[in-house]
């Protein structure tokens, strides 16, 4: 099941939550910056890599202080390569893949890659459907694309349509 909902991902209860990120697992948003926060330095400590991560890639660390289990980290844009959709497309169906291999079945996402100069909001969501249709796996058995308002919400399922009806 595939649902929208506007929410805090913070207070997000499942087992795990998609975060975009970029190659040093720092947040690409202010929306992101807040749920670093409230994960608290627990979670802070785990966002340490030796390198950074290639475009495309996802990681799983704990989730320190927030209500779910796990945060699944999408690695969308580094130093050397800004968000693009081809990117942003790598990583969901990266974070899809350690999703599966989890096995977590709750799990919340927001529009992957965007931000001042990214993608729109519409570009992300359609990225995220088609990747949603192109893949038939057992996990997550519900996803929760997190919009920030109700006019983000509205848009997100316009786009996501078919992918909520599937």
């Amino acid at each position: 099941m595939i649902e929208v909902r506007v929410e805090d991902l913070a207070f997000f209860e499942g087992n795990a939550i998609i975060r975009p990120s970029n190659a040093n697992l720092d947040a690409t948003t202010p929306l992101l910056r807040r749920l670093e926060l409230a994960g608290g330095a627990s979670l802070r400590a785990q966002l340490r890599v030796a390198e950074p991560l290639p475009v495309g890639a996802a990681v799983v660390t704990g989730a320190g202080d927030l209500p779910v289990e796990l945060l699944v980290h999408a690695v969308v844009s580094s130093p050397t390569e800004r968000v693009t959709r081809e990117g942003v497309r790598r990583a969901f169906r990266s974070a899809l893949e350690r999703v599966q291999e989890w096995q977590l079945a709750r799990v919340a996402v927001p529009p992957l890659g965007l931000g001042a100069g990214n993608l729109g909001l519409e570009e992300s969501a359609t990225l995220m459907v088609e990747e949603l249709l192109r893949r038939r796996a057992e996990f997550p058995t519900h996803l929760t694309v997190v919009a920030e308002n109700d006019d983000e919400a509205d848009a997100l399922r316009l786009v996501l349509a078919p992918a909520l009806t599937s």
